[in-house]
């Protein structure tokens, strides 16, 4: 009897080690990834049609971090910085009149930039806009005096801002309503689609999955 204790309490420790073992991996993957989600990659979901026909609902893409400088989380504040987004960028930023709402859309001016609209065309400092993924779904015209989607504009992109717009013109609901979007909101860029669900279809569109976006 008195050896069979002196086995338990061989076996007894040696539990103990394993399980301290399993909490400090566990530990040390949620400290990983938080860090990973806070300074190098998110994923996020698109649940609007804004950016057809570059990106489309249902799809799940990563976006870099890292790409414009490290950020304190929580306060937004860059404490290394590498680069500010440039035209043609996929960003993910804070929405402006909801900061707990996370937006996509492309950037078209950066600082400095005189944008304007004339009849569904863009013009950045005054050289038209010519380019393969803004789409028109909606042939009619809407006059400036009544809303802003067709006729825009010129308007200068102030300091540290960026005027943004969504790849769906004509169902998007981007800078030319509400202005512009602060550098200190942007939080990364987003560069690839890595699952894409069709909701409709209930399906996987495999034809997407590691698709690199331009």
């Amino acid at each position: 009897m008195k050896s069979n204790n002196t086995q338990e309490k061989d076996i007894e420790p040696q539990k103990k080690g394993v399980l301290r073992e399993n909490i400090e991996a566990i530990i040390l993957a949620v400290i990983l990834a938080l860090f990973i989600r806070s300074f190098v990659v998110q994923a996020f979901k698109i649940p609007s049609g804004s950016m057809k026909q570059t990106l489309l609902i249902g799809d799940h893409i990563l976006v870099n971090k890292f790409i414009y400088g490290v950020k304190i989380p929580f306060v937004n504040k860059t404490i290394i910085p590498v680069k500010n987004p440039k035209r043609g960028d996929i960003i993910v930023f804070k929405f402006p009149e909801d900061p707990k709402k996370d937006f996509i859309k492309r950037v078209i001016g950066i600082a400095g930039d005189v944008i304007k609209i004339r009849n569904k065309q863009v013009y950045v400092n005054n050289i038209k806009l010519n380019h393969d993924y803004g789409i028109h779904m909606d042939p009619h015209i809407i006059s400036g005096g009544f809303q802003p989607r067709d006729n825009f504009g010129p308007v200068t992109v102030p300091d540290n801002s960026l005027f943004v717009m969504g790849d769906n013109r004509d169902h998007s609901y981007d800078s030319r309503f509400w202005g512009f979007v602060d550098l200190k909101a942007v939080k990364g860029k987003a560069f690839i689609v890595y699952w894409s669900w069709d909701k409709g279809n209930f399906g996987v569109r495999w034809n997407r999955l590691g698709h690199l976006l331009k």
